[in-house]
């Protein structure tokens, strides 16, 4: 659902009824299963409780609000709409539309990227306006231990699974004078990716380069993760452009996810987020 803070103000809006409308079922989305009452759905929209009743009506009328013991809450309806808007959902398509208007995702390489055992696979690449040409290309493989996207999705194991798969030094190689080189290190690095939410890559596995990645929620339940994550020259990757880009990963992220099956965090309240198109060429 999109938020509230993206919906014009009533006052604003050509159409100050369907605004409130929007505002009233994201309220409702926001709060899961738990039922409102009519008072706190108005307040909440800054509306007066005549006119909140009425919009309501046509809502439960068009099943997108059921009326329960103790108020209100999304209807049925708003799963059907879900189902239809993701039968033409493509993740990877998406991707590439995003980052081609993402205001700073646009301009750096961001790949796509899955987990192989002990390496990864990546499955899309956004070429930014800067091409990288030894960045890894689609179909590529590369070993997990020192890159962003391996280290982002090796977060989704337990550190004894990692301890089974990385049991050797072969997997380890010294791409860098940077690279993880031992089980404990890379079990210190997937720690700290937890904790901070995302993972990162400085100089492991080029010279000059600082990568960046977050998990993406595998869409259903036979999936497996993915990551996405951006290639920056590590010259411009100062802590302010990189708090930046983790932002803008994690809307990607939110964009990409499946919400019938994630909940995935907001990025921060002053993020704007870019307007996709609905069919950006590949």
């Amino acid at each position: 659902m999109t938020s509230t803070k993206h919906v014009a103000s009533s006052d604003k809006s050509p159409a100050p009824a369907v605004s409130r409308a929007i505002k009233l079922l994201d309220l409702l989305g926001r709060h899961g299963g738990t039922p409102l009452t009519l008072g706190e759905i108005a307040a909440s929209i800054d509306a007066a409780k005549s006119s909140t009743l009425n919009i309501l009506q046509v809502l439960e009328d068009g099943g997108m609000v059921a009326r329960v013991q103790g108020g209100y809450k999304l209807g049925r309806r708003n799963l059907e709409l879900g189902g239809a808007y993701l039968s033409g959902f493509s993740q990877m398509r998406e991707f590439y539309n995003f980052c081609s208007v993402a205001s700073l995702l646009s301009h750096e390489v961001v790949q796509v990227a899955m987990l192989v055992d002990t390496d990864v696979v990546y499955l899309a690449r956004h070429e930014g306006r800067a091409p990288m040409r030894f960045i890894a290309t689609i179909g590529s493989r590369f070993p997990a231990a020192p890159t962003a996207v391996g280290n982002a999705l090796l977060t989704t194991l337990s550190d004894d699974e990692v301890a089974r798969r990385f049991s050797g030094p072969q997997h380890f190689p010294l791409m860098t004078e940077n690279s993880v080189r031992n089980l404990p290190d890379l079990l210190r690095k997937i720690s700290s990716a937890r904790e901070r939410g995302y993972a990162i890559d400085d100089n492991e596995v080029h010279p000059g380069i600082y990568g960046v990645a977050r998990v993406l929620p595998p869409w259903s339940s036979g999936d497996q993760p993915l990551a996405i994550g951006t290639s920056l020259a590590a010259a411009s990757a100062t802590p302010a452009y990189v708090s930046q880009i983790v932002d803008e990963l994690g809307a990607a992220v939110s964009h990409l996810s499946n919400p019938l099956f994630h909940s995935v965090a907001s990025p921060p309240t002053d993020f704007k987020h870019p307007e996709v198109p609905p069919h950006v060429g590949i």
